[in-house]
């Protein structure tokens, strides 16, 4: 099998059920979440050594669900659903690695800026291009139906790479980066909330 098709040299691409332009909602959500798997990708590569062994491997089951993800985005005529791989459980196991991860890093006073660790600075741009991905979503939910449950995944899943990056701090013993030019925002320990 060749690796190019020339069918979309036109500037269409085939989405399941029928063809869209390259630069339809749809593709445009898809693609976002493709591109964000790769960053995943990239970040797993950038936690080395044991205290992120259960890291790595949570994020390589997150990898496999933003495929999922892409896959329920591209039906053209979702037709409620039959098809779709992203079930509502997948918000709620991120919810519990979210609490996990949140636990190991201190309470936070103040807006945290991406950096620290290069672990937690890659996270963190996990977290921004999923906040992207999830905007893109919201497009085209405003269009097409889309699975519902993909749209809480993604909302939950920025969260869970702010998580984990502050974790990433804390197991490396390095302190978040604190945005020093507000005051303490969140009292004694609240938590930012998307």
């Amino acid at each position: 099998m060749k690796l190019y098709t020339r069918t979309g040299d036109e500037g269409k691409t085939s989405v399941i059920g029928g063809r869209v332009g390259k630069d339809d909602a749809r593709v445009e959500a898809y693609g976002t979440i493709d591109e964000l798997n790769a960053f995943v990708g990239q970040a797993i590569g950038s936690l080395t050594g044991l205290i992120y062994e259960d890291l790595r491997s949570d994020l390589t089951r997150i990898q496999h669900e933003l495929f999922d993800c892409g896959g329920d985005l591209a039906y053209l005529d979702p037709s409620g659903g039959a098809g779709w791989k992203v079930a509502e459980d997948l918000s709620n196991q991120l919810e519990t690695l979210i609490d996990k991860y949140d636990a190991e890093a201190p309470p936070i006073r103040r807006f945290i800026l991406p950096g620290g660790s290069e672990a937690a600075a890659s996270l963190h741009v996990c977290r921004t291009v999923c906040r992207r991905a999830e905007r893109r979503v919201v497009t085209l939910a405003a269009e097409h139906e889309v699975n519902p449950a993909v749209m809480r995944y993604v909302n939950r899943l920025s969260d869970f790479f702010f998580a984990a990056a502050r974790a990433a701090n804390a197991r490396e013993g390095r302190d978040d980066v604190e945005y020093v030019r507000g005051a303490n925002v969140f009292g004694n320990g609240g938590e930012s909330k998307g």
